[in-house]
């Protein structure tokens, strides 16, 4: 998957929760609209689509509260300290997180600015199939530019 069928895909998404696109571009990008397919030539282009991705109003769709919405949490490590005062290792297993909660866009918003890569953040985000062809799309690339 290249970067403009990434953007369509998380585009589908947002714009099956409400988001609307046209009022969206022609308001923060230009204000003549090219079209759909070129609104999203243009975005990947350049690295213009970061000013999609981080757009309060697409996070909003995107992220919409309350919506069903399947997600894998990344398994985690981390030392806290026990009620004998020792410092333990915590491990937490990968999981599946159902629901969104409330004002949740805000926080997939600061975690998608620390991610190294916002796109493969969100693509954590897609349904298992466009995750699929995204992250061997990626690998491809990635070995061919070795």
């Amino acid at each position: 998957m290249n970067t403009k069928e990434i953007l369509q895909s998380l585009l589908h998404k947002a714009t099956f929760n409400g988001f609307e696109f046209r009022p969206w571009f022609q308001a923060h990008v230009r204000p003549d609209w090219p079209g759909t397919d070129q609104a999203l030539t243009l975005l990947a282009s350049e690295g213009r689509y970061y000013t999609l991705i981080f757009s309060h109003a697409f996070a909003r769709y995107f992220w919409s509260s309350g919506s069903q919405i399947v997600f894998s949490v990344p398994g985690s490590t981390y030392s806290r300290v026990n009620s004998r005062g020792e410092v333990i290792e915590v491990t937490r297993k990968p999981f599946m997180r159902r629901t969104n909660k409330p004002g949740v866009w805000k926080y997939h918003l600061r975690q998608m600015a620390a991610a190294d890569d916002p796109l493969e953040y969100l693509l954590r985000f897609l349904h298992a199939q466009d995750r699929l062809k995204a992250t061997a799309a990626e690998r491809l690339h990635k070995t061919a530019q070795a």
